[in-house]
Formats: C-alpha cells, structure tokens, sequence
C-alpha cells in the first residue's frame, strides 16, 4: 500500500512539473505541444507493438476517440499559452477553474441534478482567480488562456468515462493522443494566423526538455497512476491529482523563482482557491466515510 501511494504522489508531482517544463521550452505553445504529442504517440506505439497491446478499433469509435483528443489537444494548447502569456504559479491557479465548469456540464452531460455545493465552490475559485486578475491586468491573455484550458480539462474526463468500459486505458490513451497530434496539425495553421511563432524547429536543450515532457510526465506518469490504482480507490487518486497546482507552484518558486514577479494579490487569490479546494476535498472526504458508515 505505501509503494502504491509513492507512485500515487510521483505521477501527481511529475504532472505539476509539466509548468515548469512548458517555460523551460523555449518554443512557442502550439509547436511545444505538437512536439509532445508527437514524441508521446511515437514512443508509446512503439511500446505498444513490442507489447502486442496495438488494436484497431472500429472506425466509429476512432472517431468518438479522436474528437476527445481535439479537446485534449485544445487544453494543452491553451495551458501552455497560459504558461507563455503569464506565468506557470497562474496557469496552475486557473486550473482550479474546473471545478466550477464540472458543476455546470458533467450535471448536462450524463443527465443528474446540478449540486448548489458544487456550484458554489467552483464559484468560490473563479473568485480567487479574479482577485488575482485584479491585481495582475498585464497577465489577462495568459489567464483567459487558463480558463479555457481549464474548460478543457472540465470537459475531458467526463467524455472519456463512456470509453473507459469499452476498452483498456493505454488504448484509449494512445488513440486520443494521435487524434490530438492530427488534430492540432489541421490547426496549427489557423492559430498562427493569431499568434505567429518565431520558430518552428526545437533546440536541442528543448528536445531534451521535450523528450523528458514525453516519456517522464506522459508516457511513465500514466504508467504510474494505473499501478497505483490496482490497489489504491479511484477517489484516492482524484483526490491526490488536487495537489498537482500545490507541487507546480512550489516548484516554480523554487526552480523559476516566480515569486519576485507576483504581488499580494496573487496570494490572497491562490488562498481563496486552495480554500475551495480543501473544502471540496473535505465534503467527498465525509461523504464517502457516510457512505462507508451505511455500508
């Protein structure tokens, strides 16, 4: 059991580490994010083959697959803009913005009542992200950049629990990665229309970067986070990953020395949205034990 909270707490840490990968690449968001995907999807198919795991799934569900990628696709896209337009301490503060996109569509998307509780948190840290708003106007596209990915990631795990019955984890994984690399291809074009980028081709220091954002905090962070669910609730898990802008932050205090660059605002707005973070984890916390109790 404490072996599987250990690999638990390493993927939750390497997924707040991506922030401060995504300001170490010096490439702009939408090639990052391609090259990503393309060593991610590259290297795992690899895996895949030598493991027999590789299977073509019917052409309607390809497609389900692949759209689901395109939201993949856009919240990466627009975390690391957050990341490039602002900084990674408010990319990671924005993200907590999900929680009040949940309370709205996932009641919309599988057809149960909107909970007040729900809603009123998730509107307590949107909160917190206006008072750090308030107090830092020049990062307005980069936190506008975070909402959305926030929506993103909102988005994203609902749709995908209808897949999860169908078929194993790293195949869903792989599909949704390769629709999200052909996705973002069809789309970068456009996007550049709106935000040029100075270079197209990484450095080798960011293929470095690159490859340990690919293997590191993808392709060995899953990994991770499926051993540990083989012995540890799935509430576990979901529960830990609200840590994953706690260890992003400190680490971008310590790494990128952020915290020169950030006024009181920012602070009393990441205390509002850690305040409804906790508070959400205390109601799950106590609803689960009375669930338990009745049981």
């Amino acid at each position: 059991m404490k072996k599987a909270f250990l690999q638990l707490h390493l993927a939750v840490f390497l997924a707040g580490f991506t922030a401060i990968l995504g300001k170490l690449i010096i490439l702009q968001e939408g090639w990052l994010v391609w090259y990503r995907l393309f060593f991610t999807v590259s290297i795992l198919s690899l895996m895949m083959v030598r493991r027999r795991e590789l299977i073509l799934l019917p052409l309607r569900d390809i497609f389900r697959i692949f759209l689901i990628g395109l939201v993949v696709a856009v919240h990466w896209l627009t975390f690391y803009g957050s990341i490039k337009y602002s900084n990674a301490s408010i990319a990671l503060v924005c993200l907590a913005a999900n929680g009040f996109f949940t309370a709205i569509l996932e009641p919309l998307l599988v057809n149960r009542r909107i909970s007040i509780a729900e809603l009123l948190l998730g509107l307590l840290g949107l909160a917190g992200i206006y008072v750090i708003f308030d107090f830092h106007p020049q990062y307005f596209l980069g936190i506008i950049f975070g909402l959305i990915s926030a929506l993103g990631s909102a988005i994203f795990p609902v749709l995908n629990k209808r897949m999860l019955t169908k078929y194993t984890p790293r195949t869903i994984t792989f599909y949704e990665l390769a629709g999200a690399w052909i996705g973002l291809t069809a789309l970068l074009p456009f996007y550049h229309d709106w935000f040029p980028a100075p270079e197209y081709l990484p450095s080798a220091m960011d293929v470095f970067w690159l490859l340990i954002l690919s293997i590191l905090c993808t392709i060995f962070s899953f990994d991770l986070q499926l051993k540990a669910l083989r012995h540890l609730s799935a509430f576990t898990s979901n529960l830990s990953y609200n840590l994953e802008p706690v260890y992003g932050i400190i680490l971008a205090f310590l790494v990128l020395n952020e915290g020169k660059f950030l006024h009181s605002g920012f602070y009393w707005g990441l205390l509002i949205v850690a305040s409804a973070v906790g508070l959400q984890m205390l109601r799950e916390a106590y609803g689960i034990k009375k669930i338990e109790e009745k049981v």
